[in-house]
C-alpha cells in the first residue's frame, strides 16, 4: 500500500493516517509514524557514528507500515535526498508508506531539488499510489469557532 494524505494545514491528514495506523496495529501490523524532520534529524545524528547510518536504513526499509508526516514542509539537502531516496528503494516494493503532505505530487519532484534521485523517489510513489485529499478546512479553526 502506498497512500498520499494531502491537505492544507488543519485538515486532518495526521488524524487520518493515525487512524489507519492504529487499525494497522490492531490487526498486528508493526506501525512507525515519525515526522519528517524527526526522521532528517536521526539521519543527521546517524552521520556522527560508523555504520549508524546504514542500521537506521535498515530499520525504517524493514517497517511493514511507515507513516511520514510533514513530507516535503522543508528544503532537503543532498544527503538528505540520497537518504529519502534509499530508504524509499528499498520500501517501495515490499513495505507500505503513508506520506502526510500539503503538496499535490506535481510539486514533489521540485521540492525534492529536480534532480534524478528527485524523480526516482516521485516516480515511486507520487504517480502509483492512492491520492486521499483532506479538503480545505483547517478543521483546529473550525472546531476552536464552533465551540464558542
Amino acid at each position: 500500500m502506498k497512500d498520499k494524505v494531502q491537505g492544507f494545514t488543519g485538515s486532518g491528514k495526521t488524524y487520518l493516517a493515525c487512524a489507519l495506523g492504529k487499525q494497522a496495529c490492531l490487526h498486528q501490523i508493526r506501525t512507525r509514524y515519525i515526522r519528517l524532520p524527526v526522521l532528517l534529524m536521526e539521519y543527521s545524528d546517524a552521520a556522527l557514528v560508523p555504520g549508524k547510518q546504514k542500521q537506521l536504513l535498515d530499520r525504517y526499509g524493514k517497517i511493514p507500515l511507515l507513516i511520514i508526516a510533514e513530507w516535503l514542509v522543508s528544503d532537503i539537502s543532498d544527503s538528505e535526498l540520497y537518504f529519502l531516496f534509499e530508504l524509499m528503494e528499498r520500501r517501495s516494493d515490499s513495505t507500505s508508506t503513508i506520506f502526510c503532505t500539503q503538496y499535490r505530487k506535481e510539486d514533489w519532484i521540485r521540492r525534492l531539488g529536480e534532480g534524478v534521485q528527485a524523480e526516482a523517489v516521485a516516480d515511486r510513489y507520487a504517480y502509483t499510489a492512492f491520492w486521499i485529499e483532506t479538503g480545505s478546512m483547517n478543521m483546529r479553526e473550525y472546531f476552536a469557532g464552533n465551540a464558542k
